[in-house]
C-alpha cells in the first residue's frame, strides 16, 4: 500500500445541479461515499464551492465550480514494471501488466501506468487505455503533433485481443453488433452494458480454441466503447471467464455484482497495427500472449 500525495477533483457544474445543496449534489452523484462520509469531508473543509470553503448548505447552479482537495490516500498494491514494445521520437508503445490501472481513477492515482511511464517519458500522453485487470499493448504519443494526428486517425487503427470466454462456443465468427450504452448497477448506479438505446458498436470474434469449459477468442475491435470485448462476448453468451461484472446477455450481475475495475478475469491486448503519424509507415506492435492465453 503506498500514500500518496493526494488531489484535487474539480467540477464545473451542469443543469442537474440546479436548486441542490452541495452535500445531496456530490452524495446522489458520487456513490462511493456515504451522505455523512461527504458531511465530514466538508466539515474537514475539504470541499470548496467557488473558492470558498463549502459547508454543505449552499445552494448551487449550472456553470458554479466544486472542488473537492482530497487529502492523501493509501492507494492498493499494482505491478510497478512495464515493458517497451516500440519507441521512436513520436510514439511510445508498451506492455501493461495485468492489475496496473492505466490512468488515475477508482482510487488509484499514482500507482498507474501513466505515472510510471511518465518517470521515463514525462511527455508521454496515452491514447487509449486499457482495464486495470487487462493485459496488453497501450501506445502513448509523445508530443502534441503526433497525438493529434492518431487521435484524429484512431478509428482506423487496427486493434487486436485475446479472451478467455465461458463456456464452449458452437460457431467458428462471431460478428457483434449490440449497442452499448448504460445500465443499473445496484452499487454504482450505473455502468456501461449491451443497451438496444446505447451508442453503435461492432467486435469481430474467432474461436482460435475449444477448451473443455470454456473457449479461447480472437477478437478484433472496430469501435472503443468501454468495456466493449467484456460486454460483447457476454452478449452471445460466454462472459468472459471469471468475469465479476457481466453476466450473459452483456448486462451487469444481479447476484453478488462485481464492479468495473474488479479482476478475475483474462483479456489481452495482443496487436496494434496502425500508419505512423509522421512517416506514414504501418507500424505493427505485438505483446507477447500470457500462457494461459496460448493455444495448445
Amino acid at each position: 500500500m503506498t500514500l500518496n500525495q493526494g488531489y484535487s477533483y474539480r467540477m464545473v457544474l451542469g443543469v442537474d445541479a440546479s436548486g441542490r445543496s452541495v452535500l445531496s449534489y456530490l452524495a446522489s452523484h458520487f456513490r462511493h461515499s456515504t451522505e455523512s462520509q461527504w458531511q465530514a469531508r466538508l466539515d474537514c473543509g475539504e470541499i470548496f464551492l467557488e473558492g470558498c470553503v463549502a459547508g454543505g448548505d449552499e445552494l448551487l447552479c449550472p456553470g458554479k465550480v466544486v472542488v473537492w482537495n482530497r487529502p492523501g490516500w493509501m492507494e492498493g498494491a499494482t505491478p510497478q514494471k512495464y515493458e517497451v514494445l516500440y519507441h521512436d521520437d513520436d510514439l511510445l508503445a508498451v506492455d501493461k501488466p495485468s492489475g496496473l490501472p492505466t490512468i488515475p481513477g477508482a482510487g488509484y492515482f499514482q500507482n498507474t501506468l501513466l505515472s510510471l511511464v511518465q518517470i521515463d517519458f514525462p511527455d508521454a500522453r496515452p491514447l487509449h487505455r486499457l482495464g486495470r485487470a487487462t493485459s496488453g499493448v497501450v501506445l502513448f504519443a509523445l508530443n502534441r503533433k503526433s497525438a493529434a494526428a492518431l487521435s484524429r486517425n484512431w478509428p482506423l487503427v487496427q486493434k487486436q485481443y485475446q479472451a478467455l470466454g465461458s463456456g464452449v462456443a458452437s460457431e467458428e465468427t462471431y460478428d457483434i453488433h449490440s449497442p452499448i450504452g448504460k445500465h443499473e448497477h445496484p452499487v454504482l448506479g450505473k455502468v456501461y452494458a449491451a443497451n438496444p438505446n446505447g451508442k453503435a458498436s461492432r467486435s469481430f470474434a474467432r474461436v482460435v480454441e475449444r477448451r473443455e469449459k470454456c473457449t479461447l477468442f480472437e477478437v478484433d475491435l472496430h469501435t472503443g466503447r468501454p468495456h466493449q470485448i467484456r460486454i460483447h462476448l457476454a452478449y452471445i453468451g460466454h462472459p468472459l471467464e471469471g468475469d465479476p461484472l457481466y453476466a450473459v446477455g452483456g448486462i451487469p450481475k444481479v447476484n453478488q455484482p462485481g464492479l468495473p475495475g474488479d479482476s478475475g478475469y483474462w483479456l489481452h491486448a495482443k496487436r496494434l497495427r496502425f500508419e505512423h503519424p509522421s512517416t506514414g509507415k504501418l507500424i505493427e506492435v505485438h505483446s507477447p500472449l500470457p500462457s494461459i492465453l496460448k493455444s495448445n
